[in-house]
């Protein structure tokens, strides 16, 4: 079996974890293909990896059966974009903080080999939303979010934006998301948007900080696509697709549209959304006092 994985920097306490992990998969003679950045950091940590298999862009990534994520969400969204269309199942473990998408505790790393060994899992398949154009270097697509806001040293911007061509609404205010039901999660949620459960077939269309108070979020069909026009006293604004971003122009047209292609998350067989749900955002507990 060959693997792939991906990483940022990590928790002394997730050291011995991860030290067994590199040993586990040498005892099993599973071939191994890290990203340079990752390689390049357990190089400097002393950390026994037992391969030289590197991968710096996504392109050279390999034929891998899967791809593990160490790191927090982030940096699954980091591995998702290196494996684009390919469609390679990813899965990650939770060295970071809040881990909506990377499940896996360190303490579990032998666990997931086994389970993963043994066939003991199932594919999650998640919908991206996808930019046209080559804003972002061939990665126009996004497991969370598609967003826009203003720069920095600029007011407010204004977003008009059409709805299948037809005229939905300016969007006088900070900026907009445009959030799969993955990122309903994340940045939509915390500027009051719904939480999506993950297969819904929806997007949705968040204000950030709106100068009208009674416009609120939008949920869409997610074959819908959206053309935005954006206005700004600077002249420019700032566009990102999870993680990566770009300041472009406003004579820049944006049509955002669901991806013709899915992130397949491996989740184990006793990994549910709903328990994830109700652990982050410490639903079902008594806050009152």
């Amino acid at each position: 079996m060959k693997i792939a994985i991906h990483g940022r920097n990590f928790n002394e306490s997730a050291r011995p974890f991860i030290e067994n992990m590199f040993n586990e998969l040498a005892k099993r003679e599973i071939e191994v293909q890290l990203s340079q950045a990752f390689r390049s950091f357990l190089d400097q940590q002393g950390i026994q990896h037992h391969t030289t298999l590197v991968y710096s862009k996504p392109e050279e990534l390999y034929d891998a059966r899967l791809v593990v994520s160490m790191g927090g969400d982030g940096t699954l969204l980091e591995t998702i974009s290196h494996v684009g269309p390919r469609e390679i199942p990813a899965i990650g473990i939770n060295v970071g903080r809040l881990g909506f998408l990377a499940t896996i505790s360190p303490d579990r790393i032998s666990d997931m080999i086994t389970a993963l060994d043994n066939g003991q899992f199932r594919i999650d398949e998640r919908t991206l939303v996808a930019l046209d154009g080559d804003l972002f270097d061939g990665l126009n697509f996004g497991l969370n979010d598609f967003v826009i806001t203003k720069t920095d040293t600029s007011s407010m911007i204004t977003v008009h934006t059409y709805l299948n061509d037809e005229f939905l609404n300016s969007y006088w205010a900070d900026g907009l998301i445009i959030s799969t039901p993955t990122g309903s999660t994340g940045y939509s949620l915390s500027c009051g948007g719904p939480v999506l459960v993950p297969h819904s077939q929806n997007f949705i269309v968040t204000p950030i900080s709106p100068h009208n108070l009674n416009v609120r979020p939008l949920v869409l069909e997610d074959t819908a696509v959206l053309k935005l026009d954006v206005k700004s006293r600077s002249s420019n604004f700032l566009i990102s697709l999870d993680a990566r971003s770009r300041v472009v122009d406003e004579n820049t047209q944006l049509i955002i549209r669901k991806a013709n292609f899915r992130a397949r998350l491996i989740k184990m067989l006793d990994d549910s959304f709903l328990n994830t749900l109700r652990s982050k955002l410490s639903w079902g507990l008594d806050m009152r006092n």
